[in-house]
C-alpha cells in the first residue's frame, strides 16, 4: 500500500508545473539571483549542480554583492545558516578574504541574537513568576536564526501581562493599531533590547477568530532546549497551524525561512499529519495548511530535486502549489485574487457553519480592516494604525 502511495504522489508530483516563477534568466533582478543563490545554498543537495553554482557565484562575490546577500538573507532570517555555509566554501578553498566577510557578519549577528535569547528566558521566567504561562511562537522557529521580534503567547489576562511587562523590564506599550486590537495583540518595547516583544493573549488570527487554536497551544506545547535555556513551543501541528495563518491567510508571502523552517520539521518525522488534519479542520484552516506545505514542498522539489513525499489526502486538499508563487520585493509572493481570497472565504464558512458567530464577525471585518490600510497605505505611505 505504501509503495503504491509513493508511486501515486510521484506521479501527481511530476504532472504539475512546480517551478517557483522567478522569471527568465535574462530578466532576473538582481534580488532574485541572490534569492536563488541563498535557495541553492540552503536547500541544494551537496554536489548538485545548484550546490556547484552557489559555489561559483561564491567565490566570484564582490564587497558590495555579499552585503546585498546578507541584507536579504536578514530580511528572510537565514542569515546565520546561509552565510555559515558560504564560510565554509570560502574557507575551504583558502580565501580569506571574503570568509572575513562571513566571520563579520555572522559575529555581529550573532551578539544579537544571543542577547535577544537571553532577554527572552529571562522574560519566559518573570511571566512564570508571576503565575503568567507563555509559550513562545515563531521565534525560535528559524534556530539558529532568529527573527526581528520575539512573539509569546499567554492566556492569562492583558491587565496581569501589561503589569509584569512595565513593572519588571521598565516596558513601554506600544500604540495599537486596529488590527492590534482585533487580534488581541500588545506590542511592547524594552529599554536595550532591539526586538520588539510581541504578545498574542487568548485568540490567533489576524482578527482573533481562532479561539480554540489559542486556548489549547500552552496545553499542547513541548519543551526545547536553546543555548542551554529551556522554552515552551508550539507543538509540530500547532506550529505549522499558525505558520499558515500568518503566511497565508495575513501576509500572502513567504520569507525563505519559511519554506526552510517547515521543510525541516517535515523530514523530521515529528510531524502527525493525523493531528495536523483533524485540528486544522477544527481551526477552519485545513485547506490553507495542506496549501501552504504543497508550496514548501514545491519549492524543495525546485532545488532538492525531490519533494517532501506528502500524505495523499494534503495533495488532494492543497487549493494550489509552488507554480503560483512569484518573488516580489525580498519574498516568495503569494497570490491574493481568487486563490487566498478563496481561502479566507472558506475558514469563514466553516465558522458560520460551527455557529461560532462571534469569531465568524470578527473575521467578516478582515475585508474592511484590509482595504482601510490599502487605502492608508495609498494616502500616506503607511498602514500603521489599521494594520
Amino acid at each position: 500500500m505504501e509503495i503504491r502511495n509513493r508511486k501515486a504522489r510521484r506521479n501527481r508530483s511530476e504532472k504539475r508545473d512546480v517551478t517557483v516563477n522567478m522569471s527568465k534568466q535574462a530578466d532576473r533582478s538582481a534580488d532574485q539571483q541572490r534569492m536563488i543563490l541563498l535557495s541553492q545554498l540552503l536547500l541544494s543537495p551537496l554536489g548538485s549542480a545548484g550546490a556547484q553554482a552557489a559555489a561559483e557565484a561564491v567565490h566570484t562575490m564582490s564587497r558590495e554583492d555579499f552585503d546585498a546577500v546578507v541584507a536579504l538573507a536578514s530580511s528572510n532570517h537565514v542569515i546565520v545558516r546561509a552565510v555559515g555555509i558560504v564560510r565554509g566554501i570560502l574557507a575551504d578553498a583558502g580565501d580569506a578574504e571574503r570568509a572575513a566577510w562571513a566571520d563579520e557578519a555572522l559575529a555581529k549577528e550573532r551578539t544579537r541574537i544571543g542577547l535577544a535569547i537571553e532577554s527572552l528566558h529571562t522574560i519566559c521566567d518573570a511571566f512564570r513568576a508571576d503565575g503568567l504561562d507563555v509559550t513562545v511562537m515563531k521565534s525560535l522557529d528559524h534556530w539558529p536564526d532568529l527573527g526581528s521580534d520575539l512573539d509569546l503567547y499567554s492566556n492569562s489576562s492583558p491587565q496581569a501581562i501589561c503589569t509584569t511587562m512595565t513593572r519588571r523590564f521598565g516596558a513601554q506599550i506600544a500604540q495599537r493599531s486596529w488590527g492590534d486590537r482585533l487580534a488581541c495583540k500588545w506590542n511592547f518595547d524594552i529599554p536595550d533590547l532591539p526586538e520588539s516583544v510581541e504578545v498574542h493573549i487568548g485568540r490567533l488570527g489576524q482578527t482573533g477568530e481562532q479561539m480554540v487554536l489559542a486556548s489549547r497551544l500552552p496545553g499542547r506545547s513541548r519543551s526545547v532546549q536553546i543555548e542551554g535555556r529551556t522554552f515552551r513551543v508550539p507543538s509540530a501541528s500547532d506550529r505549522l497551524m499558525i505558520s499558515t495563518l500568518q503566511r497565508m491567510y495575513r501576509h500572502f508571502y513567504f520569507r525563505l525561512c519559511d519554506v526552510v523552517d517547515s521543510a525541516t520539521l517535515v523530514m523530521s518525522g515529528d510531524l502527525d499529519f493525523e493531528d495536523l488534519q483533524s485540528s486544522a479542520r477544527e481551526a477552519g484552516i485545513w485547506e490553507g495548511v495542506a496549501t501552504y506545505l504543497m508550496i514548501v514542498s514545491d519549492y524543495v522539489r525546485q532545488y532538492r530535486g525531490a519533494d517532501l513525499d506528502l500524505p495523499l489526502f494534503v495533495m488532494d486538499s492543497a487549493r494550489f502549489g509552488g507554480e503560483l508563487i512569484y518573488f516580489a520585493r525580498d519574498f516568495l509572493r503569494v497570490p491574493i485574487l481568487p486563490q487566498s481570497a478563496g481561502l479566507y472565504r472558506t475558514q469563514l464558512t466553516g465558522l458560520l457553519r460551527k455557529r461560532e458567530l462571534h469569531s465568524s464577525a470578527r473575521l467578516g471585518l478582515l475585508p474592511w480592516l484590509a482595504t482601510a490600510a490599502a487605502v492608508g497605505l495609498k494616502i500616506t505611505g503607511s498602514d500603521k494604525g489599521i494594520w
